[in-house]
């Protein structure tokens, strides 16, 4: 295996192996700090962040705010307590070595707060910023107020030229890298765009080799690219490093070190990893994000799946097409919808599904009464926890709405993300995971369960493994 070089960031070399920032609460200080430790860079989620008490243990959110603006200031509020405290952590792990990052959403709830509040206080520990999922804009001016480097996630060459002549431009000397992710392979939410098909997927060379291109034309030739999503043996990138055509190259490991003896999931979460199969990743658009994400098939999943396969186009007049009525809500009110679509519903009754949900498109989809009982309750329980959300119809403007209806065919994210994080069902909940996760079962540096350390693992990987 070719031997791998260093990158440059400001006046500094590391090693270009970095951790992926996975939130809620998944990359913490703990696990970036051991990244770190090994000369890498390590990044830790400051996607509303763990926060502990004197005796170390975890403190649940708790919201006290009657309104929805009120929850997502003390959510704001407790994300930047808690970004400060993974930031400290990561930096005690690390030991002086490597690197340490922060990663963020763009589109999150108060974004730009939580990225000001952090730093202020702990911009001597953090010496980089990742921001994706959106077009993140102002995080270079924030990050070059605090001597910090940003890092943009883009999936196109197009997008980082919209980034670089809106507002990049201004303050080259602070971009550190940027991470091309690849919008089919990676976990988490991706950067599909509507001109692309999610079911045939591209060449990250070529994507990542128009990038670079675009870079040289920008002056940005030496500034590295890390490739993220997909990422699993260094042996299988070979052509990438010390390629020319792509110039200085990192490696982004983000599903990878979930199975390490640092990573906080739980032993049930970490023994369905070691059992997934080609396939049991998809690839979906059922975030409140209105993004694709990548997460594991399990029965959270495919219930939302079947939610929206009971799903039928509806009216409130009757037309040559949609001539078969039902009665709808407390009040029976006529809806029509095709002869055949009536059909479906009575069988779908007849199973259970007879509580049919108004999405904003004008359709109506079947759950329980349970479920609806539930989806109702996460969608007026809303914090705030993204700038838009397409569950609950929440937006971080002065009207606090999207202006569209709350839409059921979603889930509450922040519900199900911390819920998992923090031992809770894997089953019953959203479980994020790049699409080569089911290469844990067969990969022989898993063999008979063996779950390495960060430095285990960061080892195996500069090996070829």
């Amino acid at each position: 295996m070719k031997a791998l070089n260093s990158i440059l960031i400001g006046a500094k070399e590391y090693l270009p192996l970095i951790e992926g920032g996975k939130g809620i609460s998944i990359s913490t200080g703990k696990t970036t700090g051991a990244w770190a430790a090994t000369g890498g860079i390590g990044t830790f989620s400051a996607v509303n962040a763990d926060t502990y008490d004197a005796n170390g243990n975890f403190i649940p959110p708790e919201y006290k705010g009657k309104t929805r603006s009120e929850r997502q200031k003390e959510l704001i509020q407790m994300s930047i307590k808690g970004g400060i405290e993974q930031a400290k952590i990561a930096y005690e792990t690390a030991m002086g070595k490597g690197r340490i990052h922060m990663n963020v959403l763009w589109e999150m709830g108060g974004c730009e707060e939580i990225l000001h509040g952090v730093l202020d206080k702990v911009q001597n520990l953090v010496e980089g910023v990742t921001c994706g999922a959106g077009m993140p804009y102002k995080v270079a001016e924030i990050c070059a107020k605090y001597k910090s480097h940003y890092l943009p996630i883009v999936s196109s060459a197009r997008a980082f030229r919209a980034l670089w002549k809106r507002s990049y431009h201004k303050v080259p000397e602070w971009l550190g890298g940027v991470v091309y992710e690849d919008p089919w392979l990676a976990g988490g939410h991706n950067g599909l765009t509507n001109s692309e098909n999610p079911l045939e997927p591209q060449s990250p060379y070529n994507r990542v080799k128009q990038l670079r291109s675009l870079m040289q034309d920008l002056g940005l030739g030496m500034v590295p690219i890390i490739m993220a999503g997909g990422v699993w043996c260094l042996s299988e990138w070979q052509d990438w490093i010390d390629n020319p055509e792509l110039g200085p190259i990192a490696f982004q490991f983000g599903t990878r070190p979930l199975l390490t003896q640092e990573s906080p999931l739980s032993d049930e979460w970490k023994k369905r990893l070691l059992t997934l199969k080609d396939g049991d990743v998809m690839l979906n658009k059922f975030s409140p994000t209105g993004f694709y994400s990548s997460a594991v098939l399990n029965p959270f999943l495919k219930d939302l799946v079947g939610r929206s396969e009971r799903q039928v186009v509806y009216a409130t007049k009757m037309t040559d097409l949609l001539k078969a009525e039902y009665l709808i809500g407390v009040r029976q009110r006529s809806v029509y919808m095709t002869p055949g679509d009536r059909a479906k519903i009575s069988q779908w009754e007849q199973i259970g599904f007879t509580e049919p949900m108004r999405t904003p498109d004008g359709t109506l989809v079947f759950v329980t009464p349970d479920q609806a009982k539930q989806i109702h309750q996460d969608q007026v329980d809303c914090m705030g926890c993204l700038s838009a959300c397409g569950f609950s119809n929440w937006a971080q403007n002065k009207e606090g709405t999207t202006g569209h209806k709350a839409d059921p065919r979603s889930f509450c994210i922040q519900k199900s993300l911390q819920d998992i994080s923090h031992g809770g069902s894997i089953d019953a909940n959203l479980m994020f995971a790049g699409h080569q996760a089911y290469r844990f079962a067969t990969d022989p540096f898993y063999d008979n369960g063996n779950i390495p350390t960060v430095a285990e693992l960061v080892e195996g990987i500069t090996a070829g493994c």
